[in-house]
């Protein structure tokens, strides 16, 4: 998968996990801003949808083809083991930082594996896959930023997603904001202080 990766100073890897249309690069400023101190492995989706990378395919405006997205699940999975080899970070420390399509593959990895992350930052997403076997997320720490006049995500997802990290034992915070879909200044704030009480 393309990528970046830029050593840090700690024990944390961010894995930046960007939107539709969007690439590696996207997000690099936001990691800072979290956490200037990190290992950052940011990563480019590999799928292509009219020329804009996504992590996984769709079939329609929030209709997701489950076969593209169980894969591409697999290989962003596989891919962070074998970067934690090639790079020699600590797997154990990763947390995700994800927006929209990068969020919604960062909530698949979590509802397939067990503690795949140390923690997660879920920026818009929406519920990835259903009536999966709940996996082991206890002790798992997860910042969803959720926008009341968001159209992309329709109304219930948030509220279903947040169950279901909540029946696997997860640690979910929902931080919502009037805004739309787009980040924002609010919630990336609070991202942040959720982040350094981590």
């Amino acid at each position: 998968m393309k990528h970046i990766y830029q050593p840090g100073t700690s024990e944390i890897t961010l894995l930046l996990l960007h939107g539709t249309g969007g690439n590696e690069f996207d997000l690099l400023d936001l990691a800072k801003h979290i956490d200037p101190t990190a290992n950052v492995l940011s990563v480019r989706g590999n799928v292509l949808e009219y020329g804009m990378p996504r992590f996984f395919k769709r079939l329609a405006m929030g209709v997701f083809d489950m076969d593209s997205l169980i894969e591409e699940t697999e290989n962003l999975y596989k891919f962070i083991d074998d970067s934690a080899n090639q790079y020699n970070f600590d797997r154990s420390k990763v947390i995700a930082l994800g927006y929209s399509n990068g969020a919604n593959i960062a909530a698949s990895v979590l509802l397939h594996y067990d503690k795949p992350f140390y923690a997660a930052m879920l920026f818009h997403p929406m519920v990835p896959i259903r009536n999966l076997e709940k996996t082991n997320l206890k002790n798992t720490s997860i910042f969803i930023g959720a926008g009341k006049n968001d159209q992309m995500v329709p109304d219930g997802e948030i509220e279903e997603l947040n169950a279901m990290f909540d029946r696997s034992e997860a640690k979910t915070t929902v931080f919502w904001t009037d805004h739309g879909h787009q980040l924002n200044k609010e919630e990336i704030d609070q991202a942040k202080i959720w982040y350094e009480k981590l």
